[in-house]
């Protein structure tokens, strides 16, 4: 690096110049260069996430210099994921701890959660137990368990080191009481219950695929991404469960990534209904009780 940048938009300039000349995965914690940069480069130095665009004329240290300078060589050469550096990420206003343990959270959840899943439950029926299906971080149970105050929440999760990632976030988040942690292949070691909402955005990226990720996806959880040869082992085994664990008004809510028409081609039976996220994605579909049932007597 030739000069060396005297304030944090001379830091924040030359990184945005640095991630193209790299070709840096962006996606896991933002979808551009200068928002991923000027997150780290607020964290490193211990900056409210919020500053005002002011901040960038804040001079350096030589010392500061120098920590930048590492971390985004580890981010940029190392094409370790951002959220691995500064051990957190965020979905919305709720801030998660993660490590190289689990994938680190991202989800089209946290619209549809707050804003959709409501809308396919009775009026006026409380949401009294619902459960996250290989929940990773815990994220989506905590934002669960957020939505619906009232109701108890079971995260289910495989990976012992993933467990103990979200044993953490629900004791940070004070949940402790209301989210329970099982250790299983999703509901092969849960005790029996009927729930309300069942949730999963559970591994999908068929096998063949994980080669050609990027090194930041590499660096994540094989466990977390891995969906089988054709991305839909994890997906079929939940629904099969799911048909004696949901309550007649219940719906089971999938995100699957890029296996829209997998899905419709694999489940026609299942009259899947695939919601409208704000990008266009779509790739979130609602399955409900009555359907599953069906579906899951014809099968048998």
């Amino acid at each position: 690096m030739a000069l060396q940048p005297h304030t944090l938009g001379d830091w924040l300039h030359r990184a945005e110049k640095l991630y193209a000349r790299h070709k840096v995965a962006l996606g896991q914690v933002a979808t551009s260069a200068h928002d991923e940069a000027l997150y780290l480069l607020l964290h490193t130095l211990g900056l409210p996430l919020d500053s005002k665009p002011a901040v960038l004329r804040r001079k350096l240290t030589v010392e500061e210099n120098e920590r930048i300078a590492e971390v985004f060589r580890r981010r940029l050469e190392d094409h370790v994921p951002a959220a691995y550096l500064t051990r957190e990420a965020w979905l919305g206003e709720h801030r998660f701890y993660v490590d190289e343990r689990v994938i680190i959270p991202r989800s089209y959840f946290l619209e549809i959660i707050p804003g959709q899943l409501p809308h396919w439950l009775p009026p006026k029926k409380p949401v009294k137990r619902v459960v996250d299906v290989c929940t990773g971080s815990g994220c989506l149970a905590i934002l669960l368990a957020h939505q619906f105050p009232g109701a108890k929440v079971d995260a289910i999760e495989l990976s012992p080191d993933a467990m103990a990632v979200a044993k953490f976030n629900v004791a940070t988040h004070h949940l402790a009481k209301r989210v329970k942690l099982h250790h299983s292949d999703v509901f092969d070691a849960v005790p029996r219950a009927k729930y309300d909402i069942i949730l999963s955005n559970p591994p999908y990226v068929p096998t063949r695929e994980l080669r050609g990720l990027p090194e930041e996806f590499k660096n994540e959880p094989k466990m977390a991404l891995d969906g089988g040869q054709d991305g839909l082992v994890i997906i079929r085994k939940l629904l099969q469960q799911s048909v004696e664990r949901l309550q007649p008004h219940g719906i089971v809510v999938l995100e699957v990534g890029g296996l829209r028409k997998a899905m419709d081609k694999a489940f026609p039976e299942l009259d899947l209904h695939w919601l409208h996220t704000d990008d266009g994605e779509d790739c979130v579909c609602v399955v409900q009780a009555p359907k599953l049932k069906g579906w899951g007597v014809a099968a048998r």
